[in-house]
Formats: C-alpha cells, sequence, structure tokens
C-alpha cells in the first residue's frame, strides 16, 4: 500500500534556494531532506506537466509560486496541503496546520 503523505520536491527547492538568507528556515536543507524525507521512505512527489498544467488554471489567490505549484500538486494528487496560509483553502485543497 502507497503511503498517503508525500514531501513535494517543490519544498526542498524553496529550502535551497533560501538557504543563508534571512527568512531560511534551515541551516542545511539538504541534510535535513536526506534525515527526515529520503531516509524516512517518505515518498518523494516530483513536479509533473499535470502540475504545471493545474497550476496554470488556478486563480490569482496566492502569488508565491511555490505554494501555487503545491496547491496545484494537491490538487492533483488528492493529497491534503501541509501549509501556514489558510488563504490556500480558497483553492478547493484541505490545509492541515
Amino acid at each position: 500500500m502507497e503511503s498517503d503523505v508525500a514531501a513535494s520536491v517543490a519544498n526542498l527547492w524553496e529550502l535551497v534556494l533560501k538557504t543563508g538568507k534571512k527568512d531560511a528556515l534551515l541551516d542545511d536543507p539538504i541534510a535535513w531532506w536526506n534525515k527526515y524525507v529520503a531516509r524516512s521512505g517518505i515518498r518523494t512527489l516530483s513536479i509533473q506537466t499535470a502540475h504545471v498544467l493545474t497550476m496554470g488554471r488556478l486563480a490569482g489567490i496566492h502569488k508565491d509560486p511555490f505554494d501555487r505549484i503545491l496547491v496545484a500538486q494537491s490538487l492533483s494528487e488528492k493529497l491534503p496541503l501541509v501549509s501556514k496560509h489558510k488563504l490556500l483553502e480558497r483553492y478547493g485543497v484541505e490545509v492541515i496546520w
């Protein structure tokens, strides 16, 4: 049985881009990802063409490109989204936090 938990590569991408910046959540996102995602066996959700097409149809409710691709993945994969941004619920996704 496949787990209903997945970590998007978009999360890792954003964390890596913020490395060394004031708003960085982690000092070493790659080590964190390896420890808590890869080694834990959590499924990694790649960005697929279908996700990008879904993102392209989203209303302009939220402008952050990382949140938008996460919403699109959530909609496409029928997975809830873990986010502190309750505004994302307006896209019709279940937001957990």
